[in-house]
């Protein structure tokens, strides 16, 4: 028994410490630190002729003021999926909201914040060539203020004309319907009797404030931070404490690098078939600032060119990520039992597919998994019916023995092995199931599919709490009518501990996602079905 007893106690330990995750998050969040300065750098990794320019700089460092314009000068887009703001200084998109993803379930009306500069947050995305860079940042000219794709439209075209040095420079926006990826580019026109040498520089500019799509009742603590990616190593994180600890510098073929936050992504993504400069640093207000540089371009006197880099602005929703470019679906991270979870999110999204409801595919896969399990669930649940039929056995070595427990712990021994019980053969099948549970719950932790999604009823968000914590309710009140079915714990420390549960599991669950309470409930209503009729069938082969 002590051997059970160990098990039973580390599963519960694992278990509470997913629930001190949740409280923490909801209540304990600690305010975002901010760096004064940046400190000296560090190279990770590099080619020696790359390294003086690792820094990617945008020509002059701009003070707030000079980077910030005012609403009536930005320029903005939308499209049917998009809305942003372009500063004509520099090109830089300060602002961007997903028309598809709404801030909260309850306002319909306001878009999902991705990008923002204000006093809130300072959060954008820059690009610029260098060498004009180096003259300052360009002032474009737009003909005009508003661009929209219209109904019938299947691409938006913006074009930010500017003369460098007598040089013709278009800075080239172009959006397509149902995408969140865009195409900026650069047009040049060599017009001088010299030849031209340029790179293209794509940066993400990101502050240390909290993440908005963190929400208020998550069980977790989504990743915040950036992420590269070659084809070395596909997907490689860094913190923004690590960002100002240390420099990150890679030369590699293709690649990209990313802001990431829970359920939204920021990329860029340059030419997968150029070498390209990929850095970190941080600025002297303590921002986070990631980018690359791309490859050399030569423009000879009299030709013309085109630059580019795409961009990715959205939701992590894996098809599309991975359409964009090569292992960017990788920011959807599952944790260390992705290869189990990124399965059963395969197998949640065709059942959405094929019910259209997130809460009654979260049902249905409840049960597909209960019965896959179900010979290794009935193994654990014969052994707890036995268990119980020998109950009152226990109970007499327990008063035969009192206080002597080597005695005790030797008369349960040859009682187990007369009655040809196995002690621990309730708690091994649980362990073995406890990886699907925990990938299961970072898999509809992470998954922006089930953000906003309606369930039935009173739950209309099933990435939120239950308003009315019925379903909380409902799971405290499955585990204790499973506790009835399971044999009573001769230890009374260990019975009060298991008497404790439902209450403990029912308090911390009453801010779980609705989504992960959901599977839960219908978990335990399924194993109490299971349970009942093998403990029934026991029980009468016992008195037959």
């Amino acid at each position: 028994m002590d051997v059970k007893r160990i098990v039973l106690l580390i599963s519960l330990a694992l278990v509470s410490y997913l629930m001190v995750l949740q409280w923490n998050q909801d209540y304990h969040s600690p305010a975002p630190s901010v760096a004064t300065s940046a400190p000296a750098p560090s190279v990770t990794t590099a080619s020696s002729n790359a390294v003086e320019d690792e820094r990617l700089h945008l020509g002059e460092a701009p003070t707030p003021a000079a980077q910030a314009a005012s609403p009536q000068a930005l320029i903005q887009v939308t499209t049917d999926v998009l809305d942003l703001r372009i500063n004509p200084r520099g090109g830089d998109i300060t602002y961007a909201a997903l028309l598809q993803h709404k801030q909260r379930a309850n306002t319909p009306d306001q878009p999902f914040v991705l990008l923002q500069q204000d006093n809130q947050r300072t959060y954008i995305v820059q690009s610029a060539l260098e060498g004009l860079a180096n003259r300052g940042r360009i002032q474009f000219q737009a003909s005009q203020s508003q661009y929209q794709l219209q109904e019938g439209q299947d691409s938006l075209q913006l074009d930010l004309a500017a003369t460098i040095d007598g040089i013709p420079v278009v800075k080239r926006f172009v959006f397509q319907r149902d995408s969140y990826e865009v195409k900026v580019s650069y047009l040049l026109d060599n017009t001088s009797a010299q030849a031209l040498e340029t790179r293209f520089i794509g940066l993400i500019k990101r502050d240390n404030s909290v993440d908005p799509s963190q929400g208020e009742a998550l069980g977790m603590s989504a990743f915040l931070g950036a992420a590269f990616s070659s084809e070395e190593n596909h997907y490689e994180k860094l913190e923004f404490d690590e960002l100002r600890e240390r420099r990150y510098l890679s030369e590699v073929q293709g690649g990209w690098v990313a802001m990431i936050q829970h359920y939204f992504v920021s990329a860029w993504i340059p030419d997968a078939q150029q070498t390209n400069l990929y850095s970190t640093r941080t600025d002297n207000q303590g921002r986070n600032i990631i980018g690359f540089k791309g490859a050399a371009q030569r423009i000879e006197a009299g030709q013309q060119a085109e630059i580019s880099a795409n961009l990715y602005l959205g939701p992590k929703i894996q098809s599309r990520l991975e359409a964009a470019a090569p292992y960017l679906e990788l920011t959807v991270d599952f944790g260390w039992l992705w290869f189990i979870a990124q399965p059963l999110f395969w197998l949640l999204d065709l059942l959405h597919d094929f019910l259209g409801n997130w809460g009654w595919a979260i049902i249905v896969l409840t049960l597909l998994i209960k019965l896959a399990f179900f010979q290794l669930s009935a193994t654990a649940y014969r052994s707890m019916a036995n268990m119980r039929k020998v109950g009152p056995k226990l109970q007499q070595l327990k008063e035969q023995y009192g206080d002597d427990r080597q005695k005790m712990s030797q008369a349960m021994m040859e009682l187990y092995r007369k009655e040809k019980i196995n002690p621990m053969g309730g708690c091994l099948p649980i362990l073995v199931q406890m990886p699907v549970f925990i990938a299961l719950y970072w898999m509809l932790m992470e998954s922006v599919e089930l953000r906003h999604a309606p369930f039935m009823l009173w739950i209309d968000d099933l990435s939120m709490k239950d308003p009315y914590f019925v379903l909380p309710i409902l799971m405290g009140a499955s585990m204790f009518v499973q506790q009835l079915l399971n044999p009573t714990p001769p230890d009374p420390m260990q019975a009060k501990i298991m008497k404790m549960l439902p209450i403990i599991f029912t308090f911390f669950f009453l801010w779980f996602p609705s989504g992960l309470v959901l599977y839960w409930v219908v978990n335990n209503v399924l194993s109490i079905a299971q349970q009942w009729v093998i403990t029934r069938q026991i029980e009468q082969q016992g008195t037959s």
